[in-house]
C-alpha cells in the first residue's frame, strides 16, 4: 500500500504540473492578444468544484475585487408593489480553480469552440478568440505544446547538470552481450560486444540499443578481439524483440551472489557471497538473466495456480549452486512476489559523466530529441495487435515512477511525460490542440473558416475518440492486473 501511495503521489504531481504549465501556455498567449480567459482549472470541474476564485470565502481571504461590468438593466418590484430598476452585473475576470476530476484541466478561452465551450453568442466580441487574426489564434493554440517541449528539454538539462548521466557504455562490457536463438541465427554469438549500426554507435543497454538493431541494416560487434559485421533483415518487429524471453539481447552478468538479503529464502538456505548458481528447477544457468528466465516461467505457473496447493507447488526451487570446488543442491520456497533474495555482482563499474551548467544545455535538447524520435517512431506499432496491448493507461504510467521516493527519477519520467504530453497534443485530431492547429492552417491557406456546426461536430468526434482510446488503455491496465493479459 505505501509503493502504491508513493508511486500514485509521484504520478499525480507530475501530472498536475505538466497539466498546470500546459494550459498557462495558452493562457499566456491569450492575455498577450487580449483575449479574454473565462475560467482557468486544474482538473475537470463537471457539476461542482473543489475550489475557486469565484467563491465569497477565497475572495475574501485573498482580498479580491471582483471584476464586474453592467450588462442590462432589470425592473424589480417589492411586496409593497413598488418598481424599481436595477442594473444586472456579471463577473468578466478569469475564475481560477481546482476540479475534482483529475483527468488533466483546461483554460476556457472566449469565443472558442472546444469542449468547455460549444455554443458562441451571435455577435462577435473584440476580446474574443474568433475575432483575432488567424496568427495570434495559431500561438495561442501551440502556447501549450510549446511550453510542454521547453519544460522537457530544460527539466533533461538540469537534471543532466545536477546529477550527471551515469551508465556502462556497451563497448566497456568485455564479456560481452549473451542473445538467444532468434538472434544467434542472425549471426550474433554470445560474447559480442555490440560497438555500432550502419548509422551510429551503441551508446547503453536500454531501449534505444533495441530500437537501433531493429532499424540497422548493419550491426558491427568485435568478436574475440576482431571486427565482425552482420547484415540484417528487413521487418524486424520491436515490439516482438523486447517480449521474448529470452531477450533478443542483453549483457552477460555471471550467476554470482555478491551479497545476500536478510530475512529472505537465499539465507535461510545458506547461500553466500561468492557462490555460483549452476542450475535452477534441472535447467542450466549460464547468467544472472538466466536465472531470472526461470523466475520468469515460474511466475506463469503462479498466475495460472488455481488452488492454494498449486501456488505452493509454483513456488517451489530446486537450486544448484557452486562454492569453490564443492556443488551442492538445495530446495527451497520462493516469496509471493518470486524473490530469492540476493543481488548479483557488478562485474563493470558505471561511468557518470558530469555537465557544466552551460554544457547541460545542447546535452539536455540532444537528451529530449532522442527521448521524442525514439517514441514517434514506436508509435508505428500501435496499429498492430501486440501494440494496441501495450497500450497504458494512468495505471502503467504511474507504475512507472519509483517505488521510493527519488527526485532524479521524478523528474526524468515529468520530462518523459512532458514530451508525450507535447507530442499527442499536436496531433491533428479534433477536440486536442493539432485538430484546432489544423483548421486554422486551412483557413490561412483558403482564406476561409470552417462553420461553427463543423468544428462542434468534429470536436464530438475527436473527444469521443479519445474518449475511447482512454476506455483501452484503462481496461489494458485492468486485464493485466488481473492477469488477464
Amino acid at each position: 500500500m505505501e509503493i502504491f501511495l508513493i508511486k500514485a503521489l509521484q504520478f499525480m504531481l507530475a501530472i498536475s504540473l505538466l497539466v498546470l504549465l500546459h494550459e498557462l501556455g495558452h493562457f499566456t498567449f491569450a492575455k498577450l492578444f487580449k483575449v479574454r480567459v473565462s475560467r482557468f482549472y486544474l482538473f475537470f470541474n463537471p457539476k461542482f468544484h473543489i475550489v475557486s476564485t469565484y467563491d465569497s470565502w477565497v475572495r475574501r481571504l485573498l482580498r479580491l475585487k471582483p471584476e464586474v461590468v453592467p450588462t442590462k438593466e432589470e425592473e424589480e418590484t417589492d411586496k409593497d408593489g413598488k418598481v424599481t430598476k436595477k442594473i444586472k452585473k456579471e463577473y468578466v475576470g478569469t475564475e481560477y480553480g481546482i476540479g475534482w476530476l483529475p483527468l488533466g484541466g483546461y483554460c476556457a478561452i472566449d469565443g472558442m469552440i472546444d469542449e468547455t465551450n460549444q455554443k458562441l453568442s451571435e455577435i462577435a466580441q473584440p476580446w474574443e478568440f474568433r475575432t483575432k487574426p488567424v496568427w495570434q489564434r495559431l500561438l495561442i493554440m501551440v502556447g501549450g505544446v510549446f511550453v510542454n517541449f521547453l519544460l522537457a528539454l530544460f527539466i533533461y538539462s538540469m537534471v543532466l547538470f545536477t546529477w550527471g548521466e551515469t551508465y556502462t557504455p556497451l563497448q566497456s562490457m568485455t564479456q560481452g552481450m549473451e542473445f538467444n536463438e532468434e538472434a544467434k541465427a542472425l549471426g550474433f554469438q554470445d560474447g559480442d560486444i555490440l560497438i555500432s549500426t550502419n548509422e551510429k554507435d551503441f551508446k547503453k543497454a536500454d531501449a534505444n540499443m533495441y530500437r537501433m538493431i531493429c532499424n540497422a541494416e548493419e550491426v558491427h560487434v568485435m568478436r574475440q578481439g576482431k571486427p565482425v559485421t552482420i547484415q540484417m533483415p528487413e521487418g524486424l518487429s520491436l515490439v516482438e524483440m523486447a517480449q521474448t524471453v529470452p531477450a533478443f539481447v542483453r549483457p552477460f552478468y555471471p550467476a554470482e551472489i555478491d551479497s545476500v538479503i536478510p530475512g529472505t529464502p537465499a539465507e535461510s538456505i545458506g547461500l553466500k557471497k561468492g557462490d555460483k548458481i549452476l542450475a535452477a528447477n534441472n535447467k542450466e544457468v549460464k547468467s544472472f538473466y538466466g536465472f531470472t528466465d526461470e523466475l520468469t516461467r515460474m511466475n506463469d505457473v503462479l498466475v495460472s495456480a488455481k488452488t492454494t496447493e498449486d501456488s505452493l507447488k509454483a513456488l517451489q526451487l530446486t537450486l544448484v549452486y557452486q562454492r569453490g570446488e564443492v556443488i551442492d543442491t538445495v530446495n527451497t520456497t520462493l516469496t509471493k512476489d518470486l524473490k530469492l533474495g540476493f543481488a548479483p555482482k557488478q562485474i563493470y563499474e558505471p561511468t557518470t559523466f558530469e555537465y557544466g551548467f552551460l554544457e547541460s544545455f545542447p546535452a539536455g535538447i540532444a537528451y529530449g530529441w532522442n527521448t521524442l524520435s525514439s517514441y514517434v517512431s514506436d508509435l508505428k506499432y500501435l496499429f498492430s495487435s501486440d501494440g494496441v496491448k501495450q497500450l497504458g493507461g494512468f495505471g502503467a504510467i504511474g507504475s512507472l515512477f519509483p517505488s521510493a521516493w527519488d527526485w532524479h527519477q521524478f523528474w526524468l519520467m515529468t520530462a518523459f511525460l512532458s514530451i508525450i504530453l507535447a507530442f499527442m497534443n499536436i496531433l491533428p485530431i479534433p477536440a486536442l490542440d493539432g485538430g484546432h492547429v489544423l483548421f486554422l492552417l486551412y483557413e490561412m491557406i483558403t482564406r476561409k473558416k470552417p462553420s461553427e456546426d463543423f468544428l462542434i461536430k468534429a470536436e464530438y468526434i475527436g473527444f469521443g475518440a479519445l474518449i475511447l482510446l482512454m476506455v483501452v488503455a484503462n481496461l489494458n491496465d485492468i486485464l493485466r492486473a488481473f492477469h488477464l493479459m
